[in-house]
């Protein structure tokens, strides 16, 4: 078969291995980018690069999050301006890893999802970030646009990581989880010809931290310093278990479309409130709580958990993930040689490095979908506009 990477101009060399990941999430707190090279195995993060999405830029991606007035004109202003801020990103990531951008085969940008709708009659997932734009001010061709295809062979689009988890851990049984705004899990056997399974969760890190803003003003609970002071409340706890998505079977993913303030908002006032610190606490248990479920709805030959994205920092979170799993072992991704933030950009340079490489990269048994397909689009760099 006749690689992907040798029908367009400007991708001439396939044997390159150095990849950009660029990741915004469901937390909608930072534009992240590595310089990832993919030879030999395993692969090495040359550089990584952060850049903080200011809270008024934030708000107005929140904003597009569900239907409101003149979005389609505010979606294209910002699908723009964000595509310039990956684009940037790029270009300090390639600067840190002292890379002429000659060198790196292609940038995967995951974009930001501004809307996940799998389960309609017409199913649609949107990511937002023009790769056009992406593509032009850095030189360097950008692949995009990963989860369609997997709709469109009747998938969920997501999640998309748990395809990179089984190709670097190999033989490893365990299981990785990452929680960001959302949580999701890759249930990985060591028996390689067994099937993956990955699914979302549920919240995973979006409740928390809007309830650190709306009761604290603070973006974020330190640690769980505040929830650990706290305690359960059942009455709220069993209230939000009552969300369909959390008892249904996978595949599955899910989005702010669901977990969001007016969610909250709406379990919370059905019960008498809590105290801060106890509604504070009640959030990680159910973020916590429905993680181990998810781990334990499958059997394993190895106890061995591994946690990545921004609740790899939240001690408390951990604690009580450990505590609904006895005798698992739960640590971060750093004990699998992955750092544990920057686990998803990395997936999103694998992912580029799939598509250029005309290979499927979804997970049928993850997503749900009818076959493997190659995802994204190919937007070749024009180099001599590079600047």
């Amino acid at each position: 078969m006749k690689e992907l990477a040798e029908l367009f101009t400007g991708i001439n060399n396939v044997d390159r291995a150095y990849y950009i990941g660029l990741m915004s999430g469901t937390s909608i707190d930072a534009i992240d980018a590595v310089v990832a090279d993919f030879a030999p195995f395993p692969p090495h993060c040359l550089a990584t690069h952060s850049v903080p999405i200011e809270p008024a830029l934030k708000q107005r991606i929140l904003s597009l999050c569900s239907p409101g007035e003149n979005e389609i004109e505010r979606l294209g202003q910002l699908d723009i301006e964000l595509g310039q801020q990956f684009a940037q990103a790029a270009l300090e990531v390639a600067k840190k890893a002292a890379l002429n951008i000659e060198k790196i085969q292609a940038i995967g940008s995951h974009g930001q999802t501004i809307r996940h709708e799998p389960e309609l009659l017409y199913p649609f997932t949107l990511q937002i970030g023009d790769p056009n734009t992406i593509a032009q001010l850095s030189g360097i061709t950008t692949v995009a646009d990963f989860r369609r295809r997997d709709l469109t062979v009747g998938g969920q689009g997501a999640p998309l990581a748990p395809a990179y988890h089984r190709w670097l851990l190999q033989d490893r049984g365990g299981a990785v989880v990452n929680i960001g705004g959302m949580a999701n899990v890759t249930l990985l056997p060591k028996d390689q010809s067994k099937a993956v399974i990955g699914f979302d969760t549920g919240p995973g890190n979006v409740l928390i931290d809007y309830w650190m803003n709306r009761a604290y003003d603070k973006p974020l609970d330190q640690d769980g310093a505040i929830a650990r002071t706290g305690k359960v409340s059942e009455p709220l706890l069993s209230e939000m278990q009552k969300e369909p998505f959390l008892h249904q079977p996978p595949p599955k993913s899910t989005g702010r479309e669901t977990f969001n303030a007016t969610w909250f908002d709406h379990h919370y006032s059905a019960i008498a409130p809590p105290a801060a610190e106890d509604v504070a606490a009640t959030l990680v248990e159910l973020t916590a709580s429905t993680i181990a479920a998810a781990v334990l709805s499958q059997p394993f030959e190895s106890r061995s958990l591994w946690v990545c994205g921004g609740g790899a920092h939240n001690r408390f979170l951990l604690e009580r993930i450990a505590a609904h799993l006895p005798g698992w072992q739960v640590e971060t991704t750093a004990a699998v040689g992955m750092a544990p933030d920057w686990v998803e950009a990395m997936a999103f340079a694998w992912l580029a490095y799939q598509t250029i490489h005309g290979r499927s990269s979804n997970l049928p048994s993850v997503t749900g979908a009818t076959e493997p397909v190659i995802l994204g689009g190919i937007f070749p760099a024009s180099r001599k506009n590079s600047r």
